[in-house]
């Protein structure tokens, strides 16, 4: 089979990319390494959506001291169908950041406010209305009482067919709009390895034994699926090196009221001390909340007694450190390790010190670190202490992995260039949030959806 372009990867970057490569009138195929779930037919952060739409079952980690556990997509849409929708805006000192670290080119805050306004225009991105869910209140309560800076995240939500609030993930947009246009979806398709030869692919191999052939090849499959796929294929250079995410510590608090709805996340974060830090609310359904109490079981348990009154809330930091993805000779999965840098363990106390004093000031009756041997804190005179013991040994975790294929003119540390053109093999492009050099402080998903589409449009030559 032959196609102008085939696109490895569903998610926000290989969505924007089939969309605008369909509408132009190409001939597109998209491969999904994962199954295609309709939206809506899952309950949200249930065990039965980590089975299905998450690789490995949601129970992904990279090694390190500590460890950091991370979720990682695998359907038709990729991260877009299990996420909030949280949209954010790249900040513009991290965009100057990142083009001078890598000379990268129209990557200003007024090269991407074009195709931000795209994304934002087809997503229907917008701030909620009404009063706050009682989880996102707490966090608004307490960072009033403290008079620190916070916001109501925008998010992509539309209406489904019958008119209920739903999100439009990149199924009920992107794909949609490259579907009406021709494209070709195929999932549970993986890709084994391209084959290059004279500095072009000649064919995109799958597991099955299918080859398919195409003019131009955009891999999309994620920041540790992407570098992996490229050292399968022989593609030479730093690949896999530079891993960047945002580690994050969380912390159970108990409320008197209920405060929790099983299928929402709260929307309000803290952004006194962005990009560094950020301040927030995860999935509370029961057996999550009980996962966090993991480490202090035996003492905490009965807090499930009454599960709605507790709440999971978390501290992100920009991390310093770095990770690497690797292939591993006889394993289909690669190696990922992380090393968090002494400076971010200190970081990640100093945000798990402010959340509990944003917690506290917002009524919590008590709250509960999750790292192994953590103290109760009930009362301002335990947060000094609690924050101290957060040591290598806690149980953190990522959602947002960027930086493994970073995009940028310095040949020695970019192996593509600012566009996501792959250096050495013409017809092969990456777009997706490997090409981000660093994690941004805050979900990645905007940036990644507004660099996809400027890529594209350069590759189209539009």
């Amino acid at each position: 089979m032959s196609y102008d372009v085939v696109v490895v990867g569903s998610g926000p970057g290989g969505a924007v990319t089939a969309r605008e490569c369909a509408r132009r009138g190409l001939k597109v195929l998209v491969l999904e390494e994962g199954d295609q779930v309709a939206p809506g037919d899952v309950e949200p952060y249930s065990l039965t959506q980590m089975r299905r739409m998450y690789r490995d079952n949601g129970l992904t980690v990279a090694l390190g001291r500590p460890s950091i556990a991370y979720a990682e997509a695998r359907c038709v849409g990729g991260g877009s169908e299990v996420n909030a929708g949280l949209y954010h805006r790249p900040d513009p000192s991290v965009l100057a950041e990142w083009g001078e670290r890598l000379d990268i080119e129209a990557l200003s805050p007024q090269d991407l406010e074009p195709w931000h306004q795209v994304v934002e225009e087809r997503l229907q991105v917008a701030r909620g209305s009404g009063p706050l869910p009682e989880a996102s209140e707490v966090l608004r309560r307490g960072a009033e009482q403290l008079g620190w800076e916070g916001l109501d995240v925008p998010r992509w939500v539309g209406t489904d067919e019958v008119g209920r609030p739903t999100l439009n993930t990149m199924q009920r947009t992107y794909l949609d709009d490259a579907l009406t246009a021709g494209c070709d979806i195929r999932p549970r398709a993986r890709v084994r390895r391209l084959d290059i030869s004279a500095g072009a692919v000649r064919a995109v191999e799958c597991d099955s034994g299918e080859k398919v052939l195409a003019d131009h090849v955009v891999v999309s499959a994620g920041t540790v699926q992407t570098p992996a796929l490229l050292q399968r294929s022989g593609v030479s250079g730093r690949l896999g090196r530079g891993l960047s995410v945002h580690p994050t510590v969380k912390v159970v608090a108990r409320f008197q009221e209920p405060v929790t709805e099983p299928d929402q996340v709260p929307t309000y974060q803290v952004k006194e001390f962005a990009p560094d830090v950020t301040l927030g609310g995860s999935a509370s359904r029961e057996p999550l909340v009980a996962l966090a109490l993991g480490e202090t079981w035996s003492r905490d348990r009965a807090l499930m007694t009454q599960p709605r009154r507790n709440a999971v809330y978390y501290a992100s930091i920009r991390s310093t450190g770095t990770g690497i993805v690797r292939t591993v000779p006889g394993f289909d999965a690669p190696m990922v390790a992380y090393r968090l840098t002494r400076r971010d363990l200190d970081v990640l106390r100093s945000g798990l010190g402010r959340l509990l004093h944003l917690l506290l000031a917002a009524g919590a009756e008590l709250t509960v670190p999750c790292y192994p041997g953590a103290p109760v804190v009930r009362g301002e005179g335990d947060v000094g202490a609690a924050a101290a013991g957060l040591g290598r040994d806690a149980p953190l975790m990522t959602v947002h992995l960027t930086g493994t294929v970073p995009m940028g003119e310095r040949p020695g540390r970019c192996d593509v260039d600012s566009f996501g053109r792959v250096r050495d093999v013409g017809n092969l492009s990456v777009n997706d949030g490997s090409l981000l050099p660093s994690a941004p402080g805050a979900n990645p998903q905007g940036t990644i959806m507004a660099v996809a589409h400027r890529n594209v449009a350069r590759m189209l030559g539009t």
